[in-house]
């Protein structure tokens, strides 16, 4: 059975045998730093951006990095896909092994979001949650939809525009369920620990208070982005309302939860792919050879690193 530090995707440390001494060990800061490895050129279909950790092994931004950055303080690691202001729909690629991101295709083609008038590209720094999980047999008590299958989303408020692939501190202040396509798709309101600010944002009023027009932009966007691609706008739970802190963060213990049960193979993984080589007890983990090859496969025609 795992412990929740190997769950967590934990750098391998042995369990102890005093429960003390485990809660001491989920409850401290994660200090961790990761860098990217870009394979293949940007804006192409073989673009890929692959992870390390500060050991040099290779992780899934899904799987491996920690969904705690201070679980005692409710502090969350978030991957940032789509910096502010782009438009390239890039995502976490949650059926390929280690699952770089990548951008998406629709009809063959390398996916853009459009312009939402008079907004340029995303609003926000946007990404997901590691180890998280929307399951998509799971029908969600409150929206009446399954999940989309995917890791949940954020849309991080801070001032700072993150580079792609970016690792950042969250805190969790509100979510809004857009329901997209019958499926439940939480957007997670977040600010990044490391704006000036954020000591000032503790819940969804704040924002409201703090950044006037700021969640009506919010749902406006998600409301109207794929109207330019000839789709339906968009529909929402609780009639579009955002939901507090509070909610929030029991929304994203849950798929927690749910995610803790796909990578030990209690849930059935689908077209998902689990491997990971940070979490120890599960029976997708793989080594640190084996997910080199998954890279090295993979174009090297535009190769350079970035930390954080």
């Amino acid at each position: 059975m795992m412990n929740q530090g190997q769950i967590q995707g934990s750098t391998g440390s042995t369990p102890t045998s005093s429960s003390t001494k485990k809660q001491t060990e989920q409850n401290k800061a994660v200090d961790m730093s990761f860098t990217i490895e870009e394979r293949g050129k940007p804006n192409t279909l073989d673009y890929r951006v692959f992870f390390r950790n500060t050991e040099g092994k290779h992780v899934s931004p899904f799987h491996d990095i920690p969904i705690y950055a201070d679980e005692a303080q409710n502090i969350f690691h978030a991957v940032v896909e789509v910096p502010r202001w782009t438009n390239a729909k890039m995502e976490i690629a949650t059926k390929d092994p280690l699952n770089p991101l990548k951008q998406d295709i629709k009809k063959g083609n390398l996916r853009y979001v459009a312009n939402v008038f008079p907004h340029k590209g995303y609003i926000w720094n946007y990404g997901a949650i590691p180890q998280t999980w929307e399951d998509p047999g799971h029908k969600d008590a409150d929206t009446g939809c399954c999940g989309d299958n995917d890791p949940i989303d954020i849309c991080d408020i801070g001032y700072k525009v993150c580079s792609r692939g970016e690792v950042i501190k969250v805190k969790v202040l509100g979510t809004l369920a857009l329901i997209d396509e019958g499926e439940t798709d939480w957007k997670v309101i977040v600010i990044n620990m490391e704006d000036p600010e954020a000591n000032n944002f503790n819940n969804i009023d704040d924002v409201r208070r703090l950044k006037p027009g700021y969640l009506e932009a919010t749902f406006e966007w998600f409301k109207k982005y794929k109207v330019p691609d000839g789709k339906p706008e968009n529909q929402f739970a609780f009639n579009g309302e955002f939901k507090d802190r509070d909610f929030a963060l029991k929304t994203v213990k849950e798929t927690h939860e749910f995610w803790k049960s796909l990578i030990s193979k209690k849930t059935n993984a689908g077209e998902l792919n689990c491997t990971n080589t940070c979490v120890t007890d599960s029976p997708f983990c793989c080594s640190t050879t084996d997910a080199k090859a998954v890279v090295d496969a993979v174009s090297s025609f535009h190769l350079f690193g970035l930390s954080y």
